[in-house]
This record gives C-alpha cells, structure tokens and sequence, in this order.
C-alpha cells in the first residue's frame, strides 16, 4: 500500500498594492459623495462625464489583452528583431517605433503593461541588456501619448473639453508629439542604448515567431486595425473599441473560449479612475482649485503656456497625472486652449521623475520585478527628470509655433 500523497500546499491570495489602492480610491470617492462633501450636481456630472470614458478604458485594455494572448506583439517584436539583421542603432529606432505606435493606437498602459514583457522577453531571446528595451517601453508609453485621444485618459478628457474631434485634435498635437518623441529617441540612444550596445554593435537575430493559432492571430489583428480605422474615420471611441473587441471575442470564443475569464476585465484601474476623479472633484472644492489656480497664475502667451507645462509636470510628479491634469482643468476657462493643451503636455511628457507620476509608469515597475530585471534606480531617475524637463518644453514650444 502506497502512503497518502502529502497535500497540496494552500496558496493564499493576496492582493496587489495596487488593487489596494484603488478600492481605497474608489471607497473614499463613494464616501466623498454619499457624505455631501462633493455636492450631488457635483457628483452627477461627474459621474456622467467618466462613464463614457470608463467603457472605452474597459473594452480597449480587454481587446489589447486578447491582442496579446493571440501573439500579435510577439510576431511583431519578432519581425523587428529580423528587420534589424543584426544590427543594434536598427533594433533601436525598431523598437522605438513599435513602443511609439502601440501608445498612440492602444494608449500608454497597453504599451506598460503588454509590451514591456515582450521586449524584455527579446533581450533575453538576443542576450542582450534588458534595462535599455525596459526604459524605452515606459519612456514612450508617456511621452509618445501625445497625439490621439486614445492615447492617454487625459486626452479624453482635454479633447471633450475644447471640444475638438479626434482628427483635429490630432492636427493641433502633432508637432509637439513629433518633439517629444524626438527628444525622447535621442536621449534613449545616448543614456541607454549607446551604453549598453553589443560588442561591435552587433546581435544575433532570432528565429521568425509563429502565432499558436494562425486564424486568431489574423482575427487580433483585425481588430486593431478596425478600431484604428474607427477612430481615423471620427466613430465615438467607446463604440470602436466595442465593436473591435466585438468581433475579437467571436475569435476567441470559437478558437479559444477557455482564455476567455473574468479575470481580463481591468476593474483595478475602473474602480481606481472612478475613485480618483470624485476624490479629485472633492479636493477641488476645499482648497485644492484655489493651490492650483495659484500655480497656474493668469499670464497668457508663450510664459502662460510654459508655466502651464511646467506646473502639469511638477504635479503629476508630485502626486499622479491623471488628478494632476484635473487639477489644472478645473481652474482653467474653457476657451483658454493654449494653456489647456499646455498643461496636458505637461502631464503626459512629465510623469516620469517619480515611479507613481502615472499609473503607466507603475504598472512597468511591476512588470519589470515580475520579470526579474533591476533598471539602475538612480540612473532611471536622473535621465527621467531630464526627459521630463527638456521633452515638456520642447513639446510646449512646439504647440506655440502651431498656434
């Protein structure tokens, strides 16, 4: 008779910090409201204003997930490395390109959270330095969020209140989205990748990656591209991402209806968003509009614009982009789209000094210690603030010449 087969080990779950923080968030948002501190019209309006944005934010992250699971940035990453034959300046500006496209389409988490594993993913397939590919994928996950209003909640937001459509608010950011990435590439090439460049600057290419499912790999891709297609032909962007991730989960539920799971909805970062902007409407009707109005001051022109810019980066540093750019919206007249657009310049180019100036930047911390790769802190910190200061005010000089 054979002994009793010991039991399995229980593993206990544990909640991420994150999640943490935001079911305090959206606890303290409920409290704010229900308690009166936040007035009930305060609180309607609010609410109104973010459900549109909260179904773009679900459906989008869910649709990038499933884009993921299919190997679409596997393939991609893959056929850069390829692209690049060898050589490392090749594999940079490869590399830089996809980050930078994956923002502007996915938005700035996508690019954190699934893009980073898979760059890292190719260092180790080229046994090459991972920090070089790491900070490219959270440097431009910021910085490259800048010219569609898919690209950071705080677009969304800028765009609603100017009232601009996605193609002219595309017009109006794209010199200064052209500077930021500008700047962004060459300080990436000489405080990363030059540095840490292969001996003779050569690496060995990988072998071509082929997609588990052939068939959902092309129905992923589709997706993304229709939602594309939406947003370039002027379709709301709640309903592109609804009918991109539509026709996705038809794939997977024909393909692969096991990957399908409760677990792909984001409600970390819904309930995080939902608690941070009543929490922020709150603090703004008990002192925190008049600190901010202080900061912003009531000069126009190229000063106004630059200080706007500045006060968005120092905030989101501060405390995170998102209540950052709320802040500052809140004691800003509408038609002041200037120092508006500058303040978002801010918040987007700027959170990068401090790990949790973005919820992006956060979640590729934690996606870096999963992956077991240490970015030099001190390294990281003083080239981000530097990208920080120099990639704000190249983009905000940038929106002065556009006018």
């Amino acid at each position: 008779m054979k002994p009793a087969a010991p039991p399995e080990p229980t593993v206990r779950w544990r909640p991420h910090p994150l999640d943490l923080v935001a079911v305090v968030l959206a606890v303290a948002g409920a409290g704010c409201a229900l308690s009166g501190l936040l007035p009930r019209a305060e609180t309607t309006t609010t609410l109104h204003r973010i459900l549109p944005l909260l179904l773009f934010l679900g459906t989008v992250i869910v649709l990038a997930e499933l884009t993921a699971v299919a190997g679409v940035f596997d393939v991609l990453a893959s056929r850069l490395a390829i692209a690049a034959r060898g050589r490392w300046a090749a594999l940079f500006l490869l590399c830089g390109g996809l980050a930078t496209l994956t923002t502007l389409v996915l938005n700035l988490d996508t690019t954190a959270v699934l893009l980073t594993p898979v760059l890292l993913a190719l260092a180790r397939a080229l046994r090459v330095p991972a920090a070089p590919l790491a900070v490219t994928t959270v440097w431009l996950a910021n910085t490259a969020s800048l010219l569609l209003p898919v690209s950071n909640l705080t677009n969304l937001l800028a765009a609603d209140r100017v009232g601009l459509t996605p193609l002219a608010y595309a017009e109006r950011m794209a010199l200064p989205q052209v500077a930021a990435v500008t700047v962004t590439m060459a300080l990436l090439w000489y405080a990363w990748w030059r540095r840490e460049r292969p001996a003779g600057g050569r690496f060995v290419p990988p072998a071509r990656h082929v997609p588990a499912d052939p068939v959902l790999h092309r129905i992923a891709l589709a997706g993304c591209l229709l939602f594309v297609a939406g947003i370039l032909a002027g379709v709301e962007i709640g309903l592109a991402s609804t009918v991109a991730l539509a026709l996705v989960l038809i794939g997977f539920i024909v393909r692969s209806p096991a990957t399908l799971r409760p677990g792909l909805v984001p409600l970390r970062l819904l309930l995080f968003v939902t608690g941070l902007f009543l929490v922020v409407q709150t603090l703004g009707q008990h002192g925190l509009d008049d600190l901010v109005r202080d900061l912003l001051g009531v000069e126009g022109g190229a000063g106004g614009a630059i200080r706007a810019g500045g006060t968005g980066a120092l905030l989101a540093n501060a405390v995170n982009n998102l209540p950052a750019y709320l802040a500052g919206e809140s004691v800003l007249p509408t038609g002041d789209v200037t120092r508006l657009l500058a303040l978002l310049i801010g918040t987007n180019v700027g959170p990068l000094a401090a790990p949790w100036a973005s919820l992006a930047t956060l979640l590729w911390f934690e996606r870096c210690r999963a992956a077991g790769v240490a970015v030099p802190l001190t390294r990281f910190v003083l080239t981000s603030a530097l990208l920080a200061v120099v990639g704000t005010l190249a983009a905000v000089g940038a929106l002065l010449l556009v006018g």
